[in-house]
């Protein structure tokens, strides 16, 4: 990966490309940086490349120096950034945007800034690190290429390292210790000097969910939180008792299409297992037979959709179900009722994810099929979630696949 800095002062970075794990990355061409000093581009003599802000105010980068620095070392495939206290605020989610660049440039303002009809027509994107203002640019692209560069395939040595850097997952970090193992009368916690990796893994991801929940519970909106629940996920998918388009309490039939759909959706986002509802004998040898054809699949079978199907099973009640997944998991699950009504007291996602990452229970996630859960449902669960909305006002008709892959994806997909 490239990187271009347009700077007035390329003094500043002397010591940040020679040091450290970015001067080590550019030593063996993982990355490249070219610092392009402002100066060689400038208007006069004299080295001019500013001059006094229209209507008043202190100094402007001018135009032409910028844009003929920049027709220089532009390509194609260059991603122009500003680094700007009105830009973006710099997050996870823009260091992995621009770490799949093959080429960004970082113009570095000073003074006021730069001539607004040079961001306007060059600059891709304006990136602020935080609600402050520095003296220059300089800075925040040393913070930017340092967070990139480290997404680049060998810069860490440690690649897994990456992957548990605060962000990365979208939780926090959990805590870190090194000898000695007492300091000043503290001790290194008990897992992590047990020499049992399993017990540690534990440990380290329940303090990363505590440590988020108390300084950071804005970033649970992101995050995906099933590597973090130790305990079973289950989707339940009722079809007794379930309302009419009358609201009278009925039986409705089971569909190979929702069975297919909804399984590969539980199978993406690690669901435990998926579970059909109905006191209907003949329905539920339908659910047999649909998991017993694919697990008997001849050659040239989709293999994906065996192994989704697989996590299939069915029940008379959702009581049966319950019991079975308490003696299962040895806790009792925490109940989720889905609904496309407004009811009171319901929660949104964001909430959910809180309780679940607090209690850390198994957890059963009930969907209604036909109209929806009976009323009855709603009175034995622990926790009733508000309904999915979209851009059409109070129009709320989702299919319950369409429903179960928008709730997974909410709770445990990647932000």
């Amino acid at each position: 990966m490239r990187f271009s800095i347009v700077t007035a002062f390329p003094e500043y970075f002397d010591a940040f490309l020679n040091t450290s794990i970015v001067g080590r990355a550019v030593k063996e061409g993982k990355i490249e940086i070219d610092i392009v000093n402002l100066r060689d581009y400038a208007i006069n003599s004299y080295g001019q490349i500013d001059d006094y802000s229209y209507g008043g105010g202190g100094m402007v980068i001018r135009p032409e120096p910028l844009y003929n620095a920049l027709k220089s070392i532009k390509s194609e495939k260059s991603f122009v950034v500003y680094t700007s206290p009105q830009g973006v605020v710099f997050n996870q989610d823009t260091v992995e945007a621009l770490a799949a660049k093959d080429h960004v440039i970082l113009i570095c303002g000073h003074y006021e800034g730069i001539d607004e009809r040079f961001a306007e027509k060059c600059v891709d994107l304006e990136i602020s690190i935080g609600d402050y203002v520095l003296t220059g640019g300089e800075l925040p692209a040393m913070v930017i290429v340092d967070a990139v560069s480290r997404l680049v395939p060998g810069v860490v040595g440690r690649g897994e390292a990456v992957l548990e850097d605060s962000f990365y997952r979208g939780m926090l970090d959990h805590p870190h210790y090194t000898r000695p193992s007492v300091w000043c009368g503290l001790e290194v916690p008990e897992e992590l000097v047990s020499g049992d990796h399993e017990k540690t893994a534990r440990w380290r991801r329940r303090q990363a969910v505590v440590r988020t929940l108390k300084r950071r519970p804005d970033l649970l909106a992101r995050a995906n939180i099933r590597p973090y629940l130790s305990q079973g996920v289950y989707v339940m998918l009722v079809h007794h008792p379930v309302l009419n388009k009358d609201g009278k309490t009925v039986t409705s039939a089971v569909t190979g299409l929702d069975l297919h759909d909804i399984s590969r959706s539980c199978m993406t986002y690690g669901i435990n297992k998926f579970i059909v509802v109905t006191p209907l004998k003949s329905q539920q040898e339908m659910v047999c037979k649909i998991v017993n054809h694919w697990e008997k699949a001849s050659e040239g079978l989709n293999p994906m959709r065996s192994e989704a199907l697989s996590l299939l099973k069915a029940f008379d009640s959702i009581e049966d179900c319950l019991a079975w997944i308490e003696k299962k998991e040895k806790k009792k699950p925490l109940t989720v009722a889905t609904t496309a009504k407004k009811r009171a007291g319901a929660l949104p996602v964001f909430e959910l994810k809180r309780i679940l990452l607090e209690r850390d229970l198994p957890v059963c996630i009930l969907f209604g099929t036909s109209w929806g859960l009976a009323d009855e449902v709603f009175s034995g669960v622990d926790v009733v979630l508000s309904p999915i909305l979209g851009g059409k006002g109070d129009y709320n008709h989702l299919s319950v696949r369409s429903a179960v892959a928008i709730l997974l994806d909410r709770l445990f997909g990647w932000r």
